[in-house]
């Protein structure tokens, strides 16, 4: 199965912006870890993985008129900072190895299957 790991928020963390270095090293350790627990389990791989930079662009389309505008949803509380894509028999062992990042807030979704035609 493979599953979308969101890096919803930095959770009980300050802010990237507002931690000291030792604290972002601690969190890249942590991504580290992560990455080396996913690559040890038998059947894991995490696919592709990447920290998002800047002010997301949101389309919209209401009334099938099609808006374009800077930045998160308004009413979003969280944003979205990181995602990974990760490869795993089962979502229980994708929450298992989860542990090992830092203690962000996490959404994970199945990736679905296209079939062939």
């Amino acid at each position: 199965m493979k599953f979308v790991v969101l890096l919803m928020s930095e959770g009980e963390m300050p802010a990237w912006d507002q931690q000291t270095p030792e604290q972002q090293a601690a969190a890249m350790q942590r991504h580290d870890d992560f990455g080396a627990a996913c690559a040890a389990r038998e059947g894991v791989s995490i696919l592709t993985g990447e920290a998002l930079d800047g002010a997301p662009t949101v389309v919209r389309t209401r009334g099938g008129q099609r808006t374009v505008t800077e930045g998160p949803y308004a009413e979003a509380v969280e944003q979205l900072g990181g995602f990974y894509v990760v490869e795993t028999p089962d979502l229980e062992t994708l929450l298992e190895l989860t542990e090992h990042l830092p203690p962000y807030d996490l959404q994970l979704s199945p990736i679905g299957e296209v079939p062939e035609s």
